[in-house]
């Protein structure tokens, strides 16, 4: 990076953060620290909506899983705009007619004490460990490609979203999310410009798509019924759904954002802008990736993407090993170019036979290129040296070496300004149900004190991200990563809340145990079997047994009076 790239980054980032604090400077009470003014529209409440959940993961890592997977993640999010319309009808005036602050007073008013402890305390858990992947998601890659030391990347930008989150509360939040998203969308649209432009002059987009479908990566619909299968039409229409219904209607770094409208109708068109753009965002940036697995069959790629990690190796003993499996990799790599070539012609003279023969070269190299990358991984690994996924670099090798200079200070403002955004939400809202949830209830003060606890509870939560950040060591490709602990615990917390919406009959003891049992079971089952049953089948799995215990054990105490909340 250059001058022009670091004066991007930095007055993108340290000016927007200043703007959240001058915006909301005279939020000094409560209420307004932890829901805002009141008076937001419902455009701004779509963007802050959106931006909370797609956070630097999701700009950062999904084109490596489209890259990798082709489109087949996005069924991930068939069933998210069905949920935020249930959110909208069901959850949402509930939440307002009851002007709560966070989702779990609702749980107080309707079960009792302890099951509103138990709602905040699994997503206080839940939430605390996102807020540490939402800021060691950027902070490695961005560390690895500039140079930066990880944990000095980690703490600085956790200290500059602390800051202004801890100024200016939830309207800092929310002010600032607008403009982070603009950054990050103009960033992203840069990026597929350049890409698009890098392609070889003579391969067009029907060239793109044949080799892309080629490969299998195209298939964004798979119709076929299976547990272990992680992306298919049925997991992401029945397990997204649950999973989308809980994040978005429980999730209090969500529930904030849109119960903060200045009315019903704003709140709703907000959560209706999200049904609307969700699915098709993210099916374009792992179109994206499409067009960069595309664009490196005709450009070589590295063995790995990581190009920190692979240095490292060679310098290990495992140096003439990975040497070795270089070699290899690109002679692989020069046969399936050669062989791609070969079909794209034969593919313009309609010439099939050649097609066929030609593609099942590219394929049969590809196997030989992917099992040398898989082998080199596995070496640099036993070497000792660690790092997430390959996958999670693709992106970005690709703008530090193929964008202009100062389009690569917007990228690395856009990874930034989604990761500060997201992050700013999460501490906001783990603040909120700290504060209101637990904290309220132990010491009898007034507002004046809780604004000030609010703000300390803040500071709290983002050393305890930080903290995390710094000793996390992920495996996962980084936005499956997330999904998979949410899965884990948003199924039980969506059953407390289903109970609560429309069980009457079920009662806060019942409802308290019943969630509990359910979450061990959950977590068994994930440790014991992990991906036999994918893991977005795991929200169905946590609601209905949460359900299915708090009805039997409801029935078996009969009547008897509940403690009082």
């Amino acid at each position: 990076m250059t001058w022009p790239d670091y004066l991007v980054l930095f007055a993108s980032i340290l000016g927007i953060a200043v703007y959240g604090a001058w915006r909301s400077r005279k939020n000094r009470d409560l209420g307004s620290y932890l829901k805002g003014a009141g008076d937001t529209n419902w455009f701004v409440i779509g963007l802050s909506v959106m931006a909370t959940q797609a956070s630097a993961i999701t700009f950062l890592s999904t084109p490596g899983q489209g890259y990798e997977g082709g489109l087949g993640f996005v069924q991930n999010y068939f069933g998210a705009p069905f949920a935020l319309i249930l959110i909208a009808v069901v959850f949402l005036p509930i939440y307002r007619r009851l002007k709560v602050y966070t989702a779990y007073e609702y749980l107080g008013n309707r079960f009792d004490a302890k099951t509103r402890l138990l709602g905040a305390g699994l997503f206080l858990f839940n939430r605390g460990l996102g807020a540490g992947i939402t800021i060691y998601a950027p902070a490695i890659v961005l560390s690895t490609v500039m140079g930066w030391r990880l944990d000095l990347t980690i703490i600085g930008s956790g200290l500059v979203v602390t800051g202004y989150t801890v100024a200016g509360g939830s309207d800092a939040v929310t002010h600032t999310q607008k403009y982070q998203l603009a950054v990050v969308f103009a960033g992203m649209a840069a990026a597929f410009a350049v890409l698009i432009s890098k392609l070889p002059a003579n391969v067009s987009t029907h060239d793109v798509f044949t080799v892309a479908g080629g490969f299998h990566k195209l298939q964004a619909v798979d119709f076929s019924f299976g547990f272990g299968k992680r992306y298919t039409f049925w997991s992401g229409m029945i397990g997204g759904l649950f999973l989308a219904l809980s994040y978005f209607g429980t999730d209090q770094s969500q529930v904030q954002r849109y119960i903060s409208g200045a009315s019903l109708r704003e709140s709703r068109m907000g959560l209706m802008f999200n049904a609307i753009c969700k699915i098709p965002m993210q099916f374009f940036i792992l179109l994206l990736g499409c067009y960069l697995f595309v664009f490196y069959q005709f450009a070589r790629p590295p063995v790995l993407f990581n190009e920190t990690a692979w240095k490292q190796g060679l310098a290990t003993s495992s140096g003439p090993r990975l040497t070795e499996l270089e070699r290899q990799f690109q002679a692989a790599h020069d046969e399936k170019r050669d062989a791609i070539g070969r079909w794209l012609d034969a593919s313009h003279r309609a010439d099939t036979s050649v097609v066929e023969a030609s593609r099942a070269e590219a394929r049969a190299a590809d196997d030989r290129e992917t099992k040398a990358r898989k082998d080199a991984a596995k070496a640099v690994k036993d070497a000792g040296i660690k790092s997430s996924n390959d996958t999670d670099y693709v992106f970005i090798r690709f703008i530090v070496r193929e964008l202009p200079h100062g389009l690569i200070g917007l990228l690395m403002a856009a990874f930034f300004s989604a990761a500060l955004s997201s992050k700013a939400a999460e501490l906001n809202a783990l603040s909120s149900a700290t504060t209101i949830d637990i904290y309220r209830h132990l010491v009898k003060r007034e507002d004046a004190h809780y604004y000030r606890a609010s703000r300390m509870f803040t500071v709290f939560w983002g050393f305890v991200a930080i903290g995390f950040a710094l000793f996390a060591n992920l495996s996962e490709n980084l936005i499956q990563a997330t999904n998979i602990i949410g899965s884990i615990f948003y199924g039980v917390i969506l059953g407390i809340f289903l109970a609560a919406f429309f069980f009457k009959k079920i009662k806060g003891t019942a409802i308290f145990f019943g969630a509990i049992v359910a979450q061990l079971i959950v977590f068994v089952c994930y440790f014991r079997i992990g991906e036999t049953v994918t893991y977005l089948w795991y929200n169905v799995i946590g609601c209905g047994l949460c359900l299915a215990f708090a009805a039997t054990l409801q029935a078996v105490l009969g009547e008897r009076k509940e403690l009082a909340p």
